[in-house]
């Protein structure tokens, strides 16, 4: 697919559920894109939510977006089991993807995906929201000029209350996973996306909440695993660990993320606030320093960017790599929490091979 560089593109969103917002408000916010269609599985509902996001068409039948011509990209924001399916099948259309996390259900669907898009005209990218904040970017910025000189470990800590809108989320099925799959992916992705490689984890998991009220009072039980503490060896020698909880009330501002150097150390959204560094030899103050970060709405890099990929004025990034990547890791915590052992994670070993 080829579109004229300043083109506006045509996008249908798949899948009404909660994330369905952010992507309008981010797409509306970057510019340059028109919302054609909304689909979900219900007519009634869907038409709706459609109205409440101000887009004109609503659909209960994704293949109707997918046949439409005069569409050029679907984001697909719909339960974790029907990515695969409707993603290839969105490809096979010629539309460009912008997928939700996790990617799949297990790594075996994600490689179906990647074989399915570099067969395909069109691109496809995986949703990953938190990299394009602006703490993370500037954090990014001060690892590559190496300001924090040799980084020795890191902390993350991904945790809410747990999603309280719609039963699939504790499904076996619809989901492959509880915390780790759900929230954790992200906190995966963000750390192999400024650390690099996760090589090796270690892993204790439970289900502190077997049983869930939804925000509409329905009560379903689950056994997904609800807390996680997971511990990474990087393949540049940096030691993690990531914190996962679907049951924290208070939960974190999106990410808890802390990094400690030889020279310094950086916090992103904590107590400090959005970003903090301690590092006198770069800001020559013997005290914590919030960096002036750049304020945009929310998702507008983000779908900026993607729309950049769709037009083909950006190459292809690599997020559908870096969501088999993530799926992995995942995986890998699930074995090595069975089996008490460290673990070694499969796709960090294919890239030096």
């Amino acid at each position: 697919m080829h579109l004229p560089a300043l083109s506006e593109v045509s996008v249908a969103v798949i899948g009404a559920g909660f994330i369905a917002e952010y992507h309008v408000n981010g797409l509306r916010s970057a510019g340059g894109a028109h919302i054609a269609a909304l689909v979900g599985r219900r007519s009634g509902p869907t038409a709706e939510r459609a109205g409440e996001l101000a887009i004109p068409r609503s659909e209960t039948d994704y293949r109707k977006v997918l046949d439409d011509r005069s569409i050029d990209a679907v984001v697909i924001a719909t339960p974790d089991d029907t990515h695969e399916r409707i993603a290839i099948d969105a490809l096979d259309a010629g539309k460009a993807v912008l997928l939700q996390k996790p990617m799949a259900l297990d790594v075996m669907q994600c490689r179906n995906l990647i074989d399915a898009a570099e067969n395909a005209p069109s691109r496809l990218t995986v949703s990953f929201m938190h990299r394009y904040f602006a703490e993370v970017e500037w954090l990014r910025a001060q690892l590559a000029a190496n300001t924090l000189g040799s980084i020795h470990s890191i902390r993350i800590r991904n945790a809410t209350a747990g999603a309280n809108w719609n039963e699939w989320f504790y499904t076996p099925g619809n989901v492959s996973g509880g915390v780790v799959m759900q929230l954790g992916v992200h906190g995966i992705d963000l750390c192999q996306h400024l650390f690099g490689p996760i090589t090796e984890v270690s892993a204790q998991m439970m289900t502190a909440r077997p049983q869930r009220e939804l925000a509409d009072g329905r009560v379903v039980r689950s056994e997904l695993e609800d807390n996680v503490l997971a511990t990474y060896r990087f393949r540049n020698g940096i030691q993690g660990s990531h914190e996962m909880s679907y049951t924290e009330v208070q939960g974190c501002d999106r990410f808890r993320l802390e990094v400690y150097g030889e020279l310094g150390t950086a916090w992103l959204r904590t107590e400090r606030g959005t970003a903090a560094i301690y590092a006198p030899s770069l800001t020559r103050q013997q005290q914590w320093v919030a960096p002036a970060l750049s304020e945009q709405p929310l998702g507008q890099a983000h779908h900026r960017h993607w729309l950049s990929i769709v037009r083909g004025v950006s190459p292809a990034d690599d997020t559908a790599y870096a969501g088999l990547a993530s799926i992995d890791v995942a995986e890998t915590i699930y074995r090595a929490a069975r089996s008490g052992k460290r673990s070694v994670v499969e796709t960090a070993q294919e890239q030096v091979q």
